[in-house]
């Protein structure tokens, strides 16, 4: 049995080619698309738009200050209170500061003059001490001497030409007040005495009892004779001067409770002596 024929359609030169058409996209995805570009191009705009404002027109900024309220002006004063008060405690501060330098510079000074003053003291007493020891040797040597012979020269009492003229003048003024700086007619210090006395003679001595003690010839206490000057303290240092009259004897203006007065080599043994006459 034979198969039936099948009828062969004729085909288009260009069916066997696939299309190249793309397939259509639905309503709704285009319409979605253009709403979405809309968009972007709407935003767009405005933000050009918006940037040539900004670029035409500097933007103003206007800051709001803060209004000063009770309790703000309060703590503000406060606070200028508090800065006052703190300079204000500095500055006492710092004078209280200067005030302990000046004191501690001011005590240092008091400490060394208080040492310069007590070393001063120390070698005023060295020398008093030593002169108190060469008066005692002294009148240890004018005891024995004294003692030694009558006829002796320091006992001598024979005094002639100027010697007695300046013995009698201090003589006469034997009561008279002794006065520091006092060169008579009726108060004297002791150089004050002797200045006046001597000049009677023409012997012209210096006023000072340091000056008077190296006016001269030194001469030895054991070879004493009348109108020497007699002296108490080292040569040239001398604090007190008399006059020798002989028999052990001095007159001179000793001090404000004796005045002019005469009295024995004992009574104040002297440490030296010169002769002018």
């Amino acid at each position: 049995m034979e198969e039936p024929l099948i009828p062969v359609v004729p085909m288009s030169h260009t069916a066997h080619i696939r299309s190249h058409r793309k397939p259509r996209r639905s309503a709704s995805t285009i319409a979605m698309r253009a709403g979405v570009a809309s968009g972007v191009l709407g935003t767009l705009a405005v933000a050009t738009a918006a940037g040539t404002a900004n670029a035409a027109e500097p933007v103003t900024q206007t800051l709001e200050l803060p209004v000063l309220t009770g309790d703000l002006a309060a703590q503000v004063a406060q606070s200028a209170q508090a800065t006052q008060q703190a300079a204000a405690n500095y500055q006492l501060q710092a004078e209280r500061d200067a005030a302990a330098t000046a004191a501690a510079k001011e005590a240092k000074k008091d400490l060394a003059d208080a040492k310069a003053e007590a070393k001063k003291k120390a070698e005023a007493a060295r020398k008093a001490a030593a002169e108190r020891a060469t008066r005692a040797a002294e009148r240890t040597t004018l005891t024995s001497t004294s003692s030694s012979s009558s006829s002796d020269s320091t006992s001598s009492s024979t005094a002639t030409g100027s010697a007695a003229a300046v013995i009698a003048f201090v003589k006469a003024q034997i009561g008279d007040a002794y006065v520091s700086g006092g060169t008579g007619p009726n108060s004297w210090d002791c150089s004050g005495l002797m200045q006046t006395a001597f000049k009677q003679v023409g012997v012209d001595l210096p006023r000072v009892s340091q000056d008077q003690s190296t006016f001269g010839t030194q001469v030895s206490l054991d070879n004493l004779l009348p109108g020497d000057i007699l002296y108490w303290g080292s040569a040239g240092s001398a604090y007190h001067v008399a006059v020798y009259v002989g028999d052990g004897m001095f007159v001179g203006a000793q001090n404000p409770s004796t005045g002019v007065a005469e009295k024995p080599m004992s009574y104040d043994p002297p440490t030296g002596a010169v002769r002018v006459l």
